[in-house]
């Protein structure tokens, strides 16, 4: 057998290394062949080379490479439900926009959702208009939290306390100029945690 080009399989490694990263999968050996300008066949005697030489690991389906086996594949689709204000409360779209997928190595495993906030309300907890706040869907929330809560069948975003004396839930915004909000009835939805932002 004739030698191979150590150039061609520079290539074929970029490529299916840029692919798996794009993809989250092996390319064919037909996409490799078109990509790289080289036969099906070839393309697959190359990786078998690859393969006795330790440039990539082949076995017959899959395709890895040193870089891509760092690669951590685990998602956690999560809905993008509307937004939801960081005012006053207002009704929630339940429509979903679209799928994101969250990497569990930084979010972690969950039933969650994302909403994008709107307003100032929450500034000084560091969630601006705009930013997309990452929220486990839970019923319940300890004092602190950041929460989203149906009030009047409207959703809010707020940081959830209860009243040591009265029981009652205290909505409070994280912006000195306005004033707490106290429900009468209160649900929550989820609490925030994580938050996704545009520097």
């Amino acid at each position: 057998m004739r030698s191979k080009s150590s150039e061609l399989m520079k290539r074929i490694c970029e490529y299916v290394e840029s692919y798996v990263m794009k993809h989250g999968e092996s390319p064919s050996m037909a996409g490799i062949g078109e990509a790289i300008g080289i036969s099906k066949a070839t393309a697959y005697r190359y990786l078998v080379e690859m393969d006795k030489l330790g440039l990539v690991s082949y076995d017959g389906k899959g395709i890895t490479t040193e870089r891509t086996k760092k690669l951590n594949q685990d998602v956690v689709m999560t809905p993008l439900v509307g937004s939801v204000p960081c005012g006053t409360p207002q009704y929630e779209e339940e429509n979903i926009e679209e799928y994101i997928a969250l990497p569990t190595a930084i979010f972690g495993n969950g039933d969650f959702f994302a909403l994008r906030a709107s307003g100032d309300s929450m500034t000084e907890a560091g969630i601006d208009d705009g930013d997309l706040v990452v929220v486990r869907k839970q019923k319940d929330a300890a004092d602190g939290d950041i929460v989203v809560a149906l009030v009047d069948n409207q959703s809010t975003l707020k940081r959830f306390f209860r009243d040591k004396e009265t029981g009652r839930v205290i909505l409070h915004p994280e912006n000195s100029r306005m004033k707490d909000i106290i429900p009468r009835e209160c649900y929550i939805q989820g609490v925030a945690c994580h938050i996704i932002k545009t520097l």
